[in-house]
């Protein structure tokens, strides 16, 4: 005989039985949407660096034609300060002019690379070690 503490029972368990299959499913499909999610973030990446890739292949060949392009401008200055010189001399003239252009360039990035572009750096480090000499 059913009596009702049964069917209460029958009842719970049923209840149990749901949320546990509810509990799992919520469970799958979380799994299934991180699964979605990283595979995604894969392909956008893939993408990205392939995009990234092809632009570094262009850049390096746009460098390597302007490059090219400035030894012609070179052997041009040469060739026209051939005309007035002789044309040792005017490969002498022009390369110690653009000697003296790489040399200036060279010196104003030294500057500016140790010229102090840590300055603020360089004081916070000196508060903190100030803070901390303080403190012990």
């Amino acid at each position: 005989m059913n009596s009702p503490m049964s069917s209460m029972n029958s009842n719970s368990n049923g209840t149990s039985a749901s949320t546990t299959a509810l509990l799992g499913r919520l469970f799958d499909d979380a799994t299934a949407l991180l699964r979605n999610e990283v595979q995604l973030a894969k392909a956008e990446f893939l993408n990205a660096a392939n995009e990234v890739k092809t632009r570094a292949v262009s850049m390096a060949a746009g460098g390597a034609l302007l490059a090219v392009a400035a030894l012609v401008f070179v052997t041009a200055a040469i060739l026209a300060l051939a005309e007035v010189v002789a044309p040792w001399l005017a490969a002498l003239i022009v390369g110690v002019v653009l000697a003296i252009i790489g040399a200036i360039l060279l010196s104003a990035a030294r500057k500016r690379l140790s010229s102090g572009n840590l300055e603020r750096t360089k004081a916070s480090l000196e508060r903190d070690a100030n803070v901390v000499a303080r403190r012990t």
